[in-house]
């Protein structure tokens, strides 16, 4: 086999084991990426003596060190990662304003949660069993911590 076949090979196999650590999860790749490497460097003592072998095995380490060096930098992770704070909140139903007898309008489909407007405030509600179509009518029949059940009210807006 080729010297540098044997760096592809290696190379590889490396990259594999990083990328196993740090991003893939499973441990498929991470085995695939010991086996590449070691196969490589075996292959090297072999055909190309101790010495060779030697400088491969320890150039592996060094790379190793490396590509995990830059995967962990935080600033590699910030280009990749995700960087929106999420601002919303549960409903605050239990702040006095809202209570069992409410009328209010879907604003959305409630299929069996969608969102309605109720007592001047945007709240997401839930139905016990039917569906309600956009703005119809709809009384508050049971508040369970923050989740706000719902039916559809006979008569107007």
């Amino acid at each position: 086999m080729s010297l540098p076949l044997l760096i592809i090979i290696i190379l590889f196999g490396l990259l594999l084991v990083t990328l196993e650590i740090v991003a893939l999860p499973g441990g498929v790749a991470g085995i695939c990426g010991g086996i590449f490497t070691i196969v490589g460097i075996w292959i090297t003592y072999v055909q190309y003596g101790c010495t060779a072998g030697n400088i491969a095995l320890i150039s592996s380490i060094v790379v190793c060190v490396a590509l995990l060096t830059i995967f962990m930098k935080s600033k590699t992770w910030r280009r990749v990662s995700l960087n929106d704070a999420i601002d919303s909140k549960a409903n605050d139903a239990d702040n006095g304003t809202i209570h069992v007898g409410d009328r209010g309008v879907t604003l959305s489909r409630l299929a069996p949660a969608g969102k309605a407007l109720i007592e001047g405030q945007t709240v997401e509600v839930h139905t016990v069993s039917e569906f309600v179509d956009p703005n119809k009518a709809i009384e508050v029949t049971e508040i369970e911590g923050y989740k706000i059940m719902v039916r559809e009210a006979d008569g107007e807006i």
